[in-house]
C-alpha cells in the first residue's frame, strides 16, 4: 500500500488550516510584542496556558456564562496581565537600555512564574473539559487570524501609532526625545501580545492537553512561524504558519513501515518543532549581528563566610533521614549535578543555554537503556559502568548545541538551545522505547537508599572539584573573559570557539550524569522529569541563586526539590518565577537584592572609585588639602604612582619583548568589502611597518573600521588579502593573528568587569604571542595600575589603560588602535602618545585610526587617508594634513 492516499484530503486541509490560524495567532502576537519592545516573549505560552485555565474556571467551575468569561478574560484579564508585566518588570529594563540577555532571563522568570502560579491554582493534571469558545472547523479561527492580522498591518502602516512603534524600536531614547511616549507604546504592545497570547490558549484548550506544562510548551514550539518572519514580517507569519499546520495534518497519512515508522510519524506530527529546529540552527538568528550583549551572569557574588561548611553539613543531614524524607533527598544532589552543568555553560562561559534538560534526560534514557542491556548494539553493563558510559555518549552530543554557539550570542543562542531541547523531547523521550516503563535498578551494593546517597555524595564531591577547576586558573580567566566580551576575549589571543565547544560538552556530560543518577535513585526513566519546561525552571534557578557559583547550584537543588516535596506541586516553580522577574532590578542576584534594600534603609549609598580614594586621603591625613591629589585626579595618571612616563627608547624595552629577529611587517593588498551590495572599502592597499607610526584618519563613514577589522581579523574581506610577513593570515580569527603577534585594542572600551585588572592582564599575558608571567607586575608598575581592584567601577583613563597594557602583555608585534584617545583628558592623551612613541622607537609596528588630527600630527609617522572607501593620500603628516586642512 502506498504510504499516501491519492489527493490532499479536504477534512485534513481544514484541520491544518485550524492549527495553522491558532499558530498564527501566536506568531501575530510574538511579532507585535517584539515591534512595540523589543523582547522576545518567552512567556508567551504560559499567558496562553494561564488564560486558558482562567476561563474554564470561570464557565466550568463557576458556572459563567461562556460569552461572558470570554470578554473578561480576553478583553479584561489578558490586556491587563500584559500591562502589568510591562509596567512591573519591562518597563525598568528598557529605560535603563538592558540587553537582550536580561530581559530574557525576565521573560523566562514571568514563564516560570505563572506555571507555578496555574500549577498551585489549578493543580498539574491535564483538565479534559475546557470550553469551546469557537468551533472547530477553521474559518472562524482563520478569520479571527487575518483580521487581527490585517488589523495590526493596517497599523503600524497608515496611524501615527505605527510611526512611533517603529520609531521605540529604532531607537528608544531618541524617540522620547522626540516627544514619543515610548511606554504608552509599549504598554500598548505588551496588552496586544497578551491578548493573543489569551486568545490562542483559548482557542487551543479543547484539543489539546491543558495543563501548566504541556500548552506553554506546545505554544512556544510555534515560535517558529515568528523567527521565520524575522519578528517583523506578518504576512510571512501567517502564510507559514498555515502552510506548517496543513503540512502536519497532510502528513498524518504517512505510513512508511519499518522500523523507522515511529520517528517518522513523531516528525510528521510535530512538524512545527522541525521549523523551530531549522529556524534556530539553520536561519540567521534573531539578535545575531550587531553589538554583543553583556551577559546576564556575568557578575560574580562571593558567597556569604561559612556558607560552604554550612552546606557541606546540610547536604549531609539526610544520611540520619529514614523512609520518605531520604527518598526525597536522593534526589538533591543528582538535581546538584544538573545544575553544574549550567554553572559551566552558564555562569562561568556566559552561555544562554536552555536545553540542559535534555541532556539531563538523555544521560538517563541512556544509563536506564545500557543497565538493562536494551541499548541497540551494546551489551548490558553493570550499573556504575551503564552510567559513566551514558555520560561518555551523551558529552559529545553537546555539539548540539556548542556548534550553533560558535556564531550566535543572545536571543538567537537562546532559540537554538531551547531548539535542540524541545526536538530531543519529541523525537527522543516521545519514542515508545523512552516511553514504555523502564525501570533501571541501582548500582550492585548501592540498592540502600542511605548507600546510593553516600555515591551520590562522592559524585557530587568529584565534579565540585571538575567545575572548581574550570573556574579558576588560566581556563577560569579565559572563560570569564568569553562570559564578558567575546570579541574582547578574543583579541585577547583567547580561542573563543574551542572555550565554548568545551564548555559546552563538559556541561552536557555533567548533566547527563546528574540524569542517570536520577533515573537510578527514583528506579523509572520519567520523560516528563527533563521536559523543556523543566529545562526553563532550571535554568531560572541557577541564574537567580548565582550562575557562577557552585554554591547556587547546590542551593538550587535544595530548594527546588524542598519547596515541592510534600506540597502541591507548582511552589518551587512559583518562588523561582519571582526571583527570576527581579533579576531585571537585581541582575547581581537576590544577595545584591537584599544588600541593596538594606543600604537604602539606612539611607547610606555605595562610594564610586574617586569617592573611595578621596575617604580614604581624608581619613589618613585628616585635612581637605591632602586630599586635594585624589579630588584632582591625580590617581588617573601613572607618572603619580611612581610609573612614570616612557622616554623613547628606554621605557619601551620593558613594555614589550623585543624581538631577536625583524618584526614581519602587517600589510593589506587591494581589500575590497561590501555591505549588501554597496562598497566599503574598494581596493585598498597599505603597510604598517616595523618600528613606526601609522595614521588610518577620514570622516565618518570613510571605511576607517572596516579596514581595521580586515587588518585585526573580525571581518574578512570579498577580496585582497592580509599579509604579516610572508605569511597570509586573511583567513586566520582575530585570536590566532593576537597569538602571531598582532593585538588591537577597541574604539569602545573592552575590558572583563568581572575580573581585577590584574586578571584582566594576566589574559593577555597567558594567550599572546609570549607567555610571559613577569610582564604581569612589570606592567601594572609602568602603567601605575593596582592589580587587586576590580575594573567594573574604575574610571575611562584607567580602563584605557588596562585595555592597553592587556593588549601588550603578550609582547606582540603589531598593535592595532582604534581611536585609542577617546574619552581621555589632555593629561592622559600626553601620557598616551609617549607610550606609542615609546614602543615604537623599540621595534613595535603602531597601527592608529583616530580622528584627533592633533595627535596624529604628533605621533605618526605616515598617514592613510580614506574617504568613501578609496585610499586617497598617503604620505608624511605634515603634507597629508596640511592638504586635509587646505580649503
Amino acid at each position: 500500500m502506498p504510504p499516501f492516499a491519492d489527493g490532499l484530503t479536504y477534512d485534513l486541509t481544514l484541520a491544518g488550516l485550524s492549527v495553522g490560524a491558532a499558530a498564527a495567532l501566536t506568531g501575530i502576537g510574538l511579532i507585535v510584542t517584539h515591534r512595540a519592545t523589543g523582547v522576545l516573549n518567552f512567556a508567551h505560552g504560559a499567558i496562553a496556558m494561564f488564560c486558558a485555565c482562567l476561563l474554564r474556571q470561570l464557565v466550568v467551575g463557576w458556572g459563567w456564562p461562556l460569552w461572558a468569561g470570554a470578554a473578561l478574560v480576553l478583553l479584561g484579564a489578558a490586556p491587563a496581565l500584559g500591562l502589568a508585566l510591562e509596567r512591573w518588570v519591562f518597563r525598568s529594563l528598557a529605560t535603563a537600555g538592558a540587553d537582550p540577555a536580561r530581559t530574557l532571563v525576565a521573560s523566562i522568570g514571568v514563564f516560570v512564574l505563572l506555571v507555578g502560579a496555574a500549577a498551585l491554582l489549578w493543580g498539574t493534571g491535564a483538565q479534559e473539559d475546557a470550553p469551546t469558545l469557537i468551533p472547530a472547523e477553521p474559518w472562524g479561527q482563520l478569520g479571527v487570524a487575518c483580521a487581527l492580522g490585517v488589523a495590526v498591518w493596517a497599523v503600524t502602516r497608515w496611524t501615527r501609532f505605527g510611526g512611533q512603534l517603529r520609531a521605540v524600536v529604532d531607537n528608544r531614547p531618541l524617540a522620547v526625545l522626540g516627544g514619543v511616549d515610548a511606554d504608552r507604546v509599549a504598554a500598548a504592545g505588551w496588552a496586544f501580545g497578551a491578548f493573543t497570547a489569551g486568545l490562542t490558549g483559548v482557542l487551543l484548550a479543547p484539543y489539546v492537553r491543558l495543563d501548566p506544562y504541556g500548552l506553554p510548551l506546545l505554544v512556544m514550539e510555534v515560535v517558529a512561524v515568528a523567527v521565520a518572519a524575522r519578528m517583523r514580517l506578518l504576512s510571512v507569519a501567517v502564510v507559514v504558519a498555515l502552510t506548517i499546520g496543513v503540512a502536519q495534518s497532510q502528513l498524518t497519512r504517512l505510513h512508511p513501515g519499518g522500523r523507522a515508522e515511529p520517528l517518522l510519524q513523531a516528525v510528521g506530527a510535530n512538524l512545527f518543532v522541525v521549523a523551530l529546529l531549522v529556524a534556530a540552527l539553520v536561519l540567521p538568528g534573531i539578535g545575531g549581528k550587531g553589538d554583543l550583549p553583556r551577559a546576564a551572569t556575568r557578575h560574580v557574588v562571593p558567597a556569604p563566610p561559612g556558607a560552604w561548611p554550612v552546606a557541606a553539613v546540610l547536604f549531609l543531614l539526610p544520611l540520619g533521614f529514614a523512609g520518605s524524607d531520604l527518598q526525597t533527598s536522593i534526589q538533591i544532589p543528582a538535581l546538584a549535578l544538573i545544575l553544574l552543568s549550567l554553572v559551566v555553560v552558564t555562569g562561568r562561559a556566559g552561555q544562554l543555554a536552555l536545553g540542559q534538560g535534555a541532556f539531563a534526560g538523555l544521560g538517563a534514557l541512556f544509563a536506564s537503556l545500557l543497565s538493562l542491556g536494551r541499548f541497540p548494539g551494546l551489551p548490558q553493563l553493570p550499573g556504575l559502568a551503564a552510567l559513566l558510559f551514558a555520560v561518555l555518549l551523551v558529552a559529545p552530543l553537546g555539539l548540539l548545541t556548542a556548534v550553533p554557539a560558535i556564531g550566535r550570542h543572545g536571543l538567537a543562542l537562546a532559540l537554538a538551545t531551547f531548539a535542540v531541547g524541545v526536538g530531543v523531547s519529541r523525537f527522543v523521550f516521545a519514542q515508545p522505547y523512552a516511553a514504555s516503563g523502564l525501570a533501571p535498578g541501582r548500582p550492585a551494593g548501592f540498592d540502600g537508599d542511605r548507600a546510593y546517597y553516600v555515591l551520590e555524595l562522592t559524585l557530587l564531591a568529584g565534579a565540585l572539584a571538575v567545575v572548581a577547576a574550570l573556574r579558576r586558573g588560566r581556563t577560569g580567566r579565559a572563560l570569564a573573559a568569553v562570559r564578558d566580551h567575546e570579541a574582547g576575549a578574543s583579541a585577547a589571543g583567547v580561542p573563543v570557539p574551542a572555550l565554548k565547544v568545551a564548555a559546552f560538552v563538559v556541561g552536557a556530560g555533567l548533566a547527563a550524569l546528574g540524569g542517570g543518577l536520577l533515573a537510578f535513585g527514583l528506579r523509572s526513566f520519567d520523560p516528563g522529569a527533563y521536559d523543556p519546561v523543566r529545562g526553563l525552571l532550571w535554568f531560572a534557578a541557577i541564574v537567580v541563586l548565582g550562575a557562577d557559583s557552585p554554591l547556587g547550584a547546590l542551593a538550587g537543588a535544595a530548594l527546588l526539590v524542598g519547596l515541592d516535596a510534600g506540597a502541591r506541586g507548582g511552589v518551587a516553580a512559583a518562588v523561582v518565577g519571582v526571583l527570576a522577574v527581579l533579576v531585571g532590578r537585581f541582575p547581581q542576584g537576590p544577595y545584591e537584592a537584599v544588600r541593596a534594600v538594606l543600604v537604602r534603609g539606612r539611607g547610606r549609598g555605595r562610594l564610586t572609585v574617586r569617592g573611595a580614594e578621596v575617604r580614604d586621603a581624608l581619613r589618613r591625613g585628616g585635612g581637605l588639602h591632602k586630599a586635594r591629589p585624589a579630588l584632582e585626579g591625580r590617581l588617573a595618571h601613572p607618572a603619580a604612582q611612581g610609573g612614570g612616563l616612557p622616554k623613547s627608547g628606554g621605557g619601551g624595552r620593558e613594555l614589550s619583548h623585543s624581538p631577536t629577529q625583524p618584526t614581519p611587517t602587517l600589510s593589506a593588498a587591494h581589500l575590497t568589502v561590501t555591505y549588501d551590495g554597496r562598497p566599503v572599502l574598494r581596493d585598498v592597499s597599505l603597510r604598517v611597518p616595523a618600528g613606526r607610526i601609522t595614521a588610518v584618519i577620514g570622516p565618518n563613514g570613510a571605511g576607517k573600521s572596516t579596514l581595521f577589522h580586515c587588518l585585526a581579523g573580525t571581518l574578512r574581506p570579498d577580496a585582497g588579502r592580509v599579509r604579516f610577513g610572508e605569511r597570509d593570515i586573511t583567513a586566520l580569527p582575530a585570536h590566532a593573528r593576537t597569538r602571531l603577534g598582532v593585538a588591537r585594542t577597541f574604539q569602545q572600551l573592552v575590558v572583563f568587569p568581572s575580573l581585577t585588572v590584574a586578571e584582566n592582564l594576566r589574559i593577555g599575558a597567558e594567550q599572546g604571542r609570549v607567555r610571559d608571567p613577569a610582564a604581569v607586575p612589570r606592567l601594572l608598575r609602568l602603567f601605575g595600575l593596582r592589580g587587586e581592584r576590580p575594573t567594573a567601577d574604575l574610571p575611562t583613563g584607567t580602563l584605557r589603560r588596562v585595555e592597553l597594557a592587556r593588549a601588550l602583555a603578550g609582547g606582540p608585534h603589531v598593535l592595532l588602535l582604534d581611536e585609542p584617545a577617546a574619552g581621555l583628558d589632555d593629561a592622559e592623551v600626553a601620557y598616551l602618545a609617549g607610550l606609542l612613541k615609546a614602543l615604537a622607537a623599540d621595534g613595535t609596528a603602531v597601527l592608529v585610526v583616530e580622528h584627533d588630527l592633533d595627535l596624529v600630527a604628533d605621533l605618526a609617522d605616515t598617514v592613510h587617508v580614506l574617504t568613501a572607501g578609496n585610499l586617497v593620500s598617503s604620505g608624511r603628516p605634515d603634507a597629508v594634513l596640511d592638504e586635509r586642512r587646505t580649503p
